[in-house]
Protein backbone atom coordinates (compact mmCIF):
# COMPACT_ATOMS: atom_id res chain seq x y z
CA UNK A 1 0.00 0.00 0.00
CA UNK A 2 3.05 2.62 0.54
CA UNK A 3 3.61 1.73 -3.61
CA UNK A 4 -0.24 3.17 -4.10
CA UNK A 5 0.56 6.33 -1.46
CA UNK A 6 3.75 7.06 -3.22
CA UNK A 7 1.88 6.84 -6.75
CA UNK A 8 -1.31 9.05 -5.72
CA UNK A 9 1.15 11.96 -4.05
CA UNK A 10 3.38 12.37 -7.42
CA UNK A 11 -0.18 12.23 -9.28
CA UNK A 12 -1.46 14.77 -7.20
CA UNK A 13 1.24 16.49 -7.02
CA UNK A 14 1.60 17.09 -10.74
CA UNK A 15 -1.97 18.31 -11.45
CA UNK A 16 -2.88 21.61 -12.68
CA UNK A 17 -5.73 23.94 -12.48
CA UNK A 18 -5.82 26.06 -14.94
CA UNK A 19 -8.74 25.25 -16.68
CA UNK A 20 -11.51 22.97 -14.98
CA UNK A 21 -14.82 21.52 -16.50
CA UNK A 22 -18.27 22.53 -15.88
CA UNK A 23 -19.19 19.03 -14.21
CA UNK A 24 -16.40 20.46 -11.23
CA UNK A 25 -18.85 23.08 -9.70
CA UNK A 26 -22.22 21.01 -10.52
CA UNK A 27 -21.06 17.90 -8.27
CA UNK A 28 -22.34 17.95 -4.62
CA UNK A 29 -19.51 16.04 -3.42
CA UNK A 30 -20.99 15.76 0.32
CA UNK A 31 -22.38 12.70 -0.80
CA UNK A 32 -20.52 9.66 0.80
CA UNK A 33 -20.10 7.82 -2.69
CA UNK A 34 -20.14 9.09 -6.05
CA UNK A 35 -19.58 8.38 -9.49
CA UNK A 36 -18.06 9.94 -12.63
CA UNK A 37 -18.54 8.39 -15.97
CA UNK A 38 -17.57 9.35 -19.56
CA UNK A 39 -15.77 8.14 -22.77
CA UNK A 40 -12.07 7.42 -23.07
CA UNK A 41 -10.71 11.09 -23.02
CA UNK A 42 -13.00 13.00 -21.96
CA UNK A 43 -11.25 14.05 -19.02
CA UNK A 44 -12.03 11.92 -15.81
CA UNK A 45 -8.95 11.67 -14.60
CA UNK A 46 -8.60 15.17 -14.63
CA UNK A 47 -11.67 16.20 -13.04
CA UNK A 48 -10.62 13.68 -10.13
CA UNK A 49 -7.49 14.99 -9.27
CA UNK A 50 -8.77 18.76 -9.71
CA UNK A 51 -11.32 17.77 -7.03
CA UNK A 52 -9.02 16.66 -4.64
CA UNK A 53 -6.86 20.26 -5.16
CA UNK A 54 -9.80 22.14 -4.82
CA UNK A 55 -11.68 20.58 -1.74
CA UNK A 56 -9.44 18.00 -0.13
CA UNK A 57 -6.69 18.18 2.34
CA UNK A 58 -4.06 16.60 0.21
CA UNK A 59 -1.94 14.39 2.52
CA UNK A 60 -2.69 11.06 4.42
CA UNK A 61 -6.55 11.05 4.45
CA UNK A 62 -6.51 11.34 0.59
CA UNK A 63 -5.91 8.31 -1.62
CA UNK A 64 -6.05 8.22 -5.38
CA UNK A 65 -5.47 5.13 -7.60
CA UNK A 66 -6.32 3.68 -10.87
CA UNK A 67 -8.29 0.05 -10.55
CA UNK A 68 -6.34 -1.28 -14.17
CA UNK A 69 -3.31 -0.65 -11.25
CA UNK A 70 -1.06 -4.11 -11.42
CA UNK A 71 -1.21 -3.85 -7.55
CA UNK A 72 -4.86 -5.33 -7.62
CA UNK A 73 -3.90 -8.47 -9.46
CA UNK A 74 -3.21 -9.67 -6.22
CA UNK A 75 -5.05 -7.73 -3.83
CA UNK A 76 -8.18 -6.21 -3.85
CA UNK A 77 -10.23 -3.63 -3.18
CA UNK A 78 -12.00 -4.26 -0.02
CA UNK A 79 -9.08 -4.87 1.72
CA UNK A 80 -7.50 -1.55 0.66
CA UNK A 81 -10.52 0.73 1.78
CA UNK A 82 -10.40 -1.52 5.26
CA UNK A 83 -6.54 -0.69 5.72
CA UNK A 84 -7.17 2.93 4.67
CA UNK A 85 -9.32 3.87 6.67
CA UNK A 86 -7.71 2.36 9.82
CA UNK A 87 -4.61 3.90 8.51
CA UNK A 88 -7.05 7.80 8.91
CA UNK A 89 -7.68 7.48 5.60
CA UNK A 90 -11.01 9.53 4.75
CA UNK A 91 -10.80 10.16 1.12
CA UNK A 92 -10.73 7.27 -1.87
CA UNK A 93 -10.76 8.18 -5.50
CA UNK A 94 -11.14 5.62 -7.55
CA UNK A 95 -10.12 5.37 -11.22
CA UNK A 96 -11.38 2.89 -14.08
CA UNK A 97 -13.28 0.92 -11.95
CA UNK A 98 -14.61 -0.82 -14.55
CA UNK A 99 -11.57 -2.28 -15.37
CA UNK A 100 -11.74 -4.44 -11.92
CA UNK A 101 -13.74 -7.69 -11.99
CA UNK A 102 -16.72 -7.41 -9.50
CA UNK A 103 -16.24 -3.65 -9.40
CA UNK A 104 -19.77 -2.77 -8.25
CA UNK A 105 -20.18 -5.82 -5.51
CA UNK A 106 -16.89 -4.64 -3.90
CA UNK A 107 -18.03 -0.52 -4.07
CA UNK A 108 -21.63 -1.70 -2.25
CA UNK A 109 -19.63 -3.53 0.57
CA UNK A 110 -17.02 -0.44 0.94
CA UNK A 111 -20.46 1.41 1.27
CA UNK A 112 -21.83 -0.44 3.88
CA UNK A 113 -18.75 -1.32 5.76
CA UNK A 114 -16.84 1.45 5.87
CA UNK A 115 -19.06 4.73 6.88
CA UNK A 116 -16.53 7.13 7.60
CA UNK A 117 -14.97 6.72 4.02
CA UNK A 118 -15.56 8.80 1.01
CA UNK A 119 -15.39 7.84 -2.33
CA UNK A 120 -15.29 9.07 -6.02
CA UNK A 121 -15.24 6.76 -8.57
CA UNK A 122 -14.71 6.96 -12.32
CA UNK A 123 -15.68 4.57 -15.38
CA UNK A 124 -16.26 3.96 -18.78
CA UNK A 125 -19.52 5.77 -20.37
CA UNK A 126 -21.07 2.18 -20.43
CA UNK A 127 -21.71 1.38 -16.76
CA UNK A 128 -25.30 1.16 -15.59
CA UNK A 129 -25.54 0.93 -11.89
CA UNK A 130 -29.15 -1.12 -12.46
CA UNK A 131 -27.63 -3.48 -14.22
CA UNK A 132 -24.24 -4.08 -12.53
CA UNK A 133 -23.49 -6.70 -9.67
CA UNK A 134 -24.77 -5.61 -6.55
CA UNK A 135 -27.39 -2.97 -5.37
CA UNK A 136 -25.42 0.01 -5.92
CA UNK A 137 -27.64 2.31 -7.85
CA UNK A 138 -29.16 3.30 -4.58
CA UNK A 139 -25.84 4.13 -2.72
CA UNK A 140 -23.99 6.00 -5.68
CA UNK A 141 -24.83 9.29 -7.03
CA UNK A 142 -24.19 9.13 -10.93
CA UNK A 143 -22.80 11.88 -12.92
CA UNK A 144 -21.95 11.96 -16.48
CA UNK A 145 -18.49 14.32 -18.10
CA UNK A 146 -19.31 14.90 -21.53
CA UNK A 147 -16.48 16.28 -24.33
CA UNK A 148 -15.70 19.75 -24.21
CA UNK A 149 -18.79 21.83 -24.99
CA UNK A 150 -18.10 24.89 -27.93
CA UNK A 151 -18.19 27.31 -24.59
CA UNK A 152 -15.45 24.80 -22.99
CA UNK A 153 -13.58 24.77 -25.82
CA UNK A 154 -13.53 28.59 -26.64
CA UNK A 155 -12.08 28.82 -22.77
CA UNK A 156 -9.59 26.50 -23.48
CA UNK A 157 -8.51 28.54 -26.56
CA UNK A 158 -9.10 31.99 -25.90
CA UNK A 159 -8.85 32.06 -21.82
CA UNK A 160 -12.29 33.89 -22.11
CA UNK A 161 -15.23 31.90 -20.12
CA UNK A 162 -18.61 32.87 -21.21
CA UNK A 163 -21.46 31.77 -18.76
CA UNK A 164 -23.28 28.66 -19.59
CA UNK A 165 -26.84 29.81 -21.54
CA UNK A 166 -30.53 28.32 -19.92
CA UNK A 167 -32.45 27.23 -22.64
CA UNK A 168 -35.57 29.95 -22.41
CA UNK A 169 -32.81 32.24 -22.54
CA UNK A 170 -31.00 30.98 -25.81
CA UNK A 171 -34.26 30.97 -27.75
CA UNK A 172 -35.53 34.46 -26.59
CA UNK A 173 -32.14 36.82 -25.79
CA UNK A 174 -30.14 35.03 -28.12
CA UNK A 175 -29.48 38.48 -30.57
CA UNK A 176 -28.33 40.52 -27.33
CA UNK A 177 -26.46 37.46 -26.12
CA UNK A 178 -24.43 37.03 -28.85
CA UNK A 179 -23.86 40.85 -29.59
CA UNK A 180 -22.55 40.66 -26.01
CA UNK A 181 -20.13 38.11 -26.86
CA UNK A 182 -18.47 39.23 -29.91
CA UNK A 183 -17.01 42.33 -28.19
CA UNK A 184 -14.50 39.23 -26.37
CA UNK A 185 -14.33 36.52 -29.21
CA UNK A 186 -14.99 35.92 -32.46
CA UNK A 187 -16.97 32.65 -32.72
CA UNK A 188 -16.78 31.90 -36.32
CA UNK A 189 -12.93 32.04 -36.06
CA UNK A 190 -12.96 29.05 -33.71
CA UNK A 191 -15.81 26.92 -34.98
CA UNK A 192 -14.50 25.08 -37.84
CA UNK A 193 -11.68 23.94 -35.70
CA UNK A 194 -13.76 23.00 -32.92
CA UNK A 195 -15.97 20.85 -34.77
CA UNK A 196 -12.81 18.81 -36.59
CA UNK A 197 -10.91 18.57 -33.29
CA UNK A 198 -12.09 20.63 -30.46
CA UNK A 199 -14.31 17.93 -28.33
CA UNK A 200 -11.90 16.02 -26.27
CA UNK A 201 -9.20 17.91 -24.24
CA UNK A 202 -6.27 16.09 -25.56
CA UNK A 203 -6.12 18.30 -28.77
CA UNK A 204 -4.38 20.26 -26.72
CA UNK A 205 -0.79 17.79 -26.78
CA UNK A 206 -1.40 17.66 -30.60
CA UNK A 207 -4.00 18.87 -32.89
CA UNK A 208 -2.30 17.27 -36.36
CA UNK A 209 -2.22 13.82 -34.51
CA UNK A 210 -6.10 14.48 -32.91
CA UNK A 211 -8.03 12.42 -35.87
CA UNK A 212 -5.31 9.05 -35.02
CA UNK A 213 -5.72 9.19 -31.25
CA UNK A 214 -9.42 9.72 -31.69
CA UNK A 215 -9.42 6.24 -33.73
CA UNK A 216 -6.79 4.74 -31.11
CA UNK A 217 -9.41 5.85 -28.13
CA UNK A 218 -12.27 4.12 -30.19
CA UNK A 219 -10.63 1.16 -30.46
CA UNK A 220 -9.36 1.14 -26.91
CA UNK A 221 -13.24 1.63 -25.22
CA UNK A 222 -14.20 -1.44 -28.25
CA UNK A 223 -11.14 -4.15 -27.24
CA UNK A 224 -10.65 -2.76 -23.40
CA UNK A 225 -13.98 -1.15 -22.38
CA UNK A 226 -16.73 -3.16 -23.93
CA UNK A 227 -15.54 -6.83 -22.87
CA UNK A 228 -15.42 -5.53 -19.11
CA UNK A 229 -18.77 -4.71 -18.48
CA UNK A 230 -20.45 -7.24 -21.11
CA UNK A 231 -19.58 -10.79 -21.67
CA UNK A 232 -18.81 -10.36 -25.71
CA UNK A 233 -16.84 -12.11 -27.64
CA UNK A 234 -13.64 -10.96 -29.64
CA UNK A 235 -16.02 -12.17 -32.93
CA UNK A 236 -18.68 -9.58 -31.95
CA UNK A 237 -16.07 -6.70 -30.94
CA UNK A 238 -15.07 -7.57 -34.50
CA UNK A 239 -19.06 -7.02 -35.93
CA UNK A 240 -19.07 -4.12 -33.98
CA UNK A 241 -16.27 -2.47 -35.99
CA UNK A 242 -17.64 -3.81 -38.74
CA UNK A 243 -20.79 -2.28 -38.10
CA UNK A 244 -19.21 1.23 -37.21
CA UNK A 245 -16.99 1.35 -40.46
CA UNK A 246 -20.73 0.84 -42.00
CA UNK A 247 -22.20 3.87 -40.52
CA UNK A 248 -19.06 6.22 -40.41
CA UNK A 249 -19.32 5.80 -43.96
CA UNK A 250 -23.26 6.28 -44.33
CA UNK A 251 -24.29 8.58 -40.99
CA UNK A 252 -26.45 10.19 -40.69
CA UNK A 253 -29.38 7.80 -42.22
CA UNK A 254 -32.51 5.76 -41.55
CA UNK A 255 -31.25 2.53 -40.76
CA UNK A 256 -32.38 -0.59 -42.46
CA UNK A 257 -31.76 -3.43 -39.87
CA UNK A 258 -33.00 -6.48 -42.01
CA UNK A 259 -30.36 -4.82 -44.57
CA UNK A 260 -27.54 -4.09 -41.93
CA UNK A 261 -28.13 -7.92 -40.27
CA UNK A 262 -27.48 -9.65 -44.05
CA UNK A 263 -24.31 -7.15 -44.30
CA UNK A 264 -22.84 -8.24 -41.22
CA UNK A 265 -24.31 -11.39 -41.01
CA UNK A 266 -25.71 -11.02 -37.47
CA UNK A 267 -29.40 -11.33 -36.09
CA UNK A 268 -31.65 -8.27 -35.92
CA UNK A 269 -31.60 -8.70 -32.14
CA UNK A 270 -27.61 -8.77 -31.98
CA UNK A 271 -27.55 -6.25 -34.21
CA UNK A 272 -30.07 -3.63 -32.72
CA UNK A 273 -28.08 -4.77 -28.98
CA UNK A 274 -24.52 -3.69 -30.62
CA UNK A 275 -25.79 -0.29 -31.71
CA UNK A 276 -26.92 0.21 -28.21
CA UNK A 277 -22.97 -0.69 -27.13
CA UNK A 278 -22.07 2.29 -29.65
CA UNK A 279 -24.54 4.74 -28.15
CA UNK A 280 -23.29 3.91 -24.78
CA UNK A 281 -19.72 4.16 -25.75
CA UNK A 282 -20.61 7.67 -27.16
CA UNK A 283 -19.57 6.80 -30.25
CA UNK A 284 -22.93 7.47 -32.13
CA UNK A 285 -25.89 9.25 -31.50
CA UNK A 286 -29.44 7.63 -32.19
CA UNK A 287 -32.61 9.41 -32.99
CA UNK A 288 -35.44 7.96 -31.89
CA UNK A 289 -38.89 9.16 -32.23
CA UNK A 290 -40.80 10.59 -29.15
CA UNK A 291 -43.90 8.36 -29.60
CA UNK A 292 -42.13 5.24 -29.46
CA UNK A 293 -39.51 6.05 -26.52
CA UNK A 294 -36.47 4.11 -26.76
CA UNK A 295 -36.76 0.43 -25.66
CA UNK A 296 -34.47 -2.40 -26.00
CA UNK A 297 -35.39 -4.08 -29.11
CA UNK A 298 -36.28 -0.31 -29.93
CA UNK A 299 -34.56 0.40 -34.14
CA UNK A 300 -33.91 3.91 -34.46
CA UNK A 301 -35.55 6.26 -36.68
CA UNK A 302 -31.75 7.79 -37.58
CA UNK A 303 -28.36 7.51 -36.98
CA UNK A 304 -25.59 10.25 -36.48
CA UNK A 305 -22.24 9.73 -35.59
CA UNK A 306 -21.82 10.63 -31.62
CA UNK A 307 -20.06 14.28 -32.58
CA UNK A 308 -18.53 16.10 -35.42
CA UNK A 309 -14.80 15.18 -35.05
CA UNK A 310 -16.05 11.44 -35.54
CA UNK A 311 -16.96 12.38 -39.01
CA UNK A 312 -13.54 14.00 -39.75
CA UNK A 313 -11.35 11.00 -38.50
CA UNK A 314 -13.67 7.98 -39.11
CA UNK A 315 -14.74 8.74 -42.16
CA UNK A 316 -12.38 7.74 -45.49
CA UNK A 317 -15.18 9.98 -47.62
CA UNK A 318 -14.84 13.95 -47.65
CA UNK A 319 -16.97 15.43 -44.38
CA UNK A 320 -20.63 16.83 -45.37
CA UNK A 321 -20.94 19.97 -43.69
CA UNK A 322 -24.84 19.54 -43.56
CA UNK A 323 -23.98 16.38 -41.40
CA UNK A 324 -21.32 17.73 -39.25
CA UNK A 325 -23.98 20.47 -38.58
CA UNK A 326 -26.39 17.97 -37.24
CA UNK A 327 -24.36 16.22 -35.45
CA UNK A 328 -23.25 19.20 -33.29
CA UNK A 329 -26.18 20.54 -33.03
CA UNK A 330 -27.51 17.11 -31.05
CA UNK A 331 -24.91 16.78 -29.24
CA UNK A 332 -24.66 19.78 -27.74
CA UNK A 333 -28.77 20.26 -27.40
CA UNK A 334 -28.97 16.61 -25.79
CA UNK A 335 -26.68 17.61 -22.56
CA UNK A 336 -29.67 19.31 -21.36
CA UNK A 337 -32.72 18.65 -23.25
CA UNK A 338 -33.92 15.29 -25.09
CA UNK A 339 -33.67 15.36 -28.74
CA UNK A 340 -35.77 13.59 -30.55
CA UNK A 341 -36.65 12.79 -34.35
CA UNK A 342 -39.59 14.36 -36.06
CA UNK A 343 -40.98 14.07 -40.11
CA UNK A 344 -41.91 17.45 -40.27
CA UNK A 345 -38.31 19.18 -39.70
CA UNK A 346 -34.81 18.33 -39.01
CA UNK A 347 -35.33 18.14 -35.43
CA UNK A 348 -37.74 18.07 -32.23
CA UNK A 349 -36.61 19.50 -29.04
CA UNK A 350 -39.57 18.89 -26.90
CA UNK A 351 -42.03 21.27 -28.71
CA UNK A 352 -39.45 23.48 -29.91
CA UNK A 353 -38.51 22.24 -33.46
CA UNK A 354 -35.43 22.60 -35.53
CA UNK A 355 -34.30 23.23 -38.76
CA UNK A 356 -30.35 23.16 -39.15
CA UNK A 357 -28.69 24.79 -41.92
CA UNK A 358 -26.06 26.97 -43.33
CA UNK A 359 -26.93 30.91 -42.91
CA UNK A 360 -29.55 31.29 -45.83
CA UNK A 361 -31.61 28.50 -44.28
CA UNK A 362 -35.53 29.34 -44.13
CA UNK A 363 -38.35 27.98 -42.06
CA UNK A 364 -39.71 25.98 -44.96
CA UNK A 365 -40.87 22.42 -43.51
CA UNK A 366 -41.32 23.80 -39.70
CA UNK A 367 -42.75 27.27 -40.35
CA UNK A 368 -46.44 26.16 -39.71
CA UNK A 369 -45.49 25.37 -35.84
CA UNK A 370 -45.68 28.31 -33.30
CA UNK A 371 -42.58 27.99 -31.89
CA UNK A 372 -40.15 26.76 -34.54
CA UNK A 373 -36.45 27.80 -35.10
CA UNK A 374 -33.35 27.78 -37.49
CA UNK A 375 -30.25 26.85 -36.37
CA UNK A 376 -27.60 28.74 -39.24
CA UNK A 377 -24.57 28.51 -39.42
CA UNK A 378 -22.08 31.08 -40.95
CA UNK A 379 -23.59 33.79 -38.92
CA UNK A 380 -22.30 35.51 -35.85
CA UNK A 381 -25.67 37.14 -34.87
CA UNK A 382 -29.38 36.22 -35.39
CA UNK A 383 -32.28 37.50 -35.68
CA UNK A 384 -35.56 36.39 -34.68
CA UNK A 385 -36.13 32.64 -34.90
CA UNK A 386 -32.85 32.62 -36.76
CA UNK A 387 -30.71 31.63 -34.37
CA UNK A 388 -26.52 31.27 -35.12
CA UNK A 389 -25.60 27.66 -35.06
CA UNK A 390 -22.33 28.23 -32.88
CA UNK A 391 -24.97 29.05 -29.72
CA UNK A 392 -26.32 25.51 -29.18
CA UNK A 393 -22.55 25.13 -27.91
CA UNK A 394 -23.06 27.19 -24.76
CA UNK A 395 -25.35 25.34 -23.30
CA UNK A 396 -23.01 23.50 -20.90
Amino acid sequence: MEKLFEKSFKKLDQMTYKFSRHLLDEIDFSSRMIGIKGARGAGKTTLLLQYAHKQLPLDHQVLYTSLDDLWFTENNLVDLADEFVKLGGRYLLLDEVHRYPGWSQELKNIYDDQPELSVVFTGSSIMHLDKARGDLSRRAVMYELRGLSFREYLALTTNVLHKKLEWETLLKEHVGVARSIIQTVKPLEHFSNYLKHGYYPYFLENVNLYPQKLEETISLALSADLPALHDITPASIEKIRQLLYIIAESAPFKPNISKLSERTGVSRNALISYLHHLEDLRIINSLYSSVTGIGALQKPEKIFLYHPNLQYALSYAESNIGNVRESFFINQVEAIKPVTYTTEGDFAVGRDMFEVGGKDKQQQQVKNFKKSFVAADGIEIGHEHKIPLWMFGLLY
